[in-house]
């Protein structure tokens, strides 16, 4: 399986009672689909995926996959503590018609699992069990986990381990583990700030929340990559570096709700106990995409 592109890492729409709001999903969706995004990642932690219920988890599945364009590739978010949790939800999600299922690094018992053997043998665990191949999530910022190189390169081998989103935003380490990792293990990148010369480097892509607002700017840089445009390539790197930070770093999902609510996405409010962004946030998000208009 190729996983090649932008794929955003889609944020659950809820309503103003905090209801998963099935409408604006769609018209997300549908409006999504009229790019050339490769595809959508549904229940990773832009979804707010540790605010819902399994069976919120599964309702929005089923939503996405019936309003998807035949075209996109779906990739569910299921990682969850332990093995046996993991492997129902992403074999469900493989019941659904997903593609592939990427699984956050296990970090709860931080004393216990920040090691590579630990972190190794929960990935074999899942992926033995798993109707459909997995990409490890590394986004230690959030866990406080950070896998190391020695693990991915271990589980590269693995058949039904088949890539790595990289959310810390080290270039350094993304440089390593594609030089080190098993042929055809594909290395995917999480940090919009970093995405250009991440593909210079060998990523075959980009999982990036902040594509949720202004996909077209991201696949700029992708097509400009694609076409060996370098000039173009940084431009639209350096055009989007501000409001990238500001939607993942400083503002997290509140700001990229704003955000998506700018640009003609339905945003709307996070579950709580995530707020809504104040009025400087605001403005300082509005001034940021002011020109990253869809």
């Amino acid at each position: 399986m190729k996983l090649q592109g932008i794929f955003p890492p889609i944020a659950t729409p809820f309503d103003y009672n905090g209801e998963i709001y099935a409408a604006k999903l769609q018209h997300n969706v549908e409006k999504w689909n009229r790019t050339s995004l490769s595809g959508y990642v549904v229940m990773g932690s832009t979804g707010e995926s540790v605010m819902l219920t399994t069976e919120e988890k599964v309702a929005v599945w089923e939503l996405v996959a019936k309003y998807a364009a035949p075209e996109k590739l779906l990739i569910a978010g299921t990682g969850m503590e332990s093995v046996r949790e993991t492997v129902c939800l992403t074999n469900r999600a493989a019941a659904m018609g997903y593609k592939a299922a990427m699984v956050r690094t296990p970090h709860y018992y931080k004393n216990l699992l920040n090691r590579a053997d630990a972190q190794t043998l929960y990935y074999r665990a899942v992926a033995d069990q798993s109707r459909i191949p997995l990409i490890i999530y590394n986004w230690p910022q959030a866990t406080g986990v950070d896998i190391p190189v020695e693990a991915v390169v271990a589980l590269s081998e693995h058949p039904n381990v088949i890539a790595i989103k990289e959310s810390s935003g080290s270039l350094e380490k993304v440089m390593q583990m594609i030089r080190e990792v098993k042929h055809g293990f594909q290395v995917l990148v999480g940090s919009a700030p970093t995405l250009w010369p991440s593909l210079l480097m060998g990523a075959t892509g980009a999982i990036l929340a902040y594509a949720n607002a202004a996909p077209y700017s991201t696949i700029a840089i992708w097509e400009a990559f694609r076409t060996r445009e370098e000039a173009a390539g940084l431009d639209w790197q350096n055009r989007i570096g501000r409001a990238s930070a500001l939607v993942t770093t400083k503002y997290g999902i509140p700001g990229l709700k704003y955000a998506m609510d700018l640009n003609g996405y339905y945003g709307g409010p996070p579950r709580l106990p995530l707020s809504v962004p104040g009025e400087a946030a605001k403005k300082e998000i509005e001034e940021a995409f002011r020109d990253l208009k869809g």
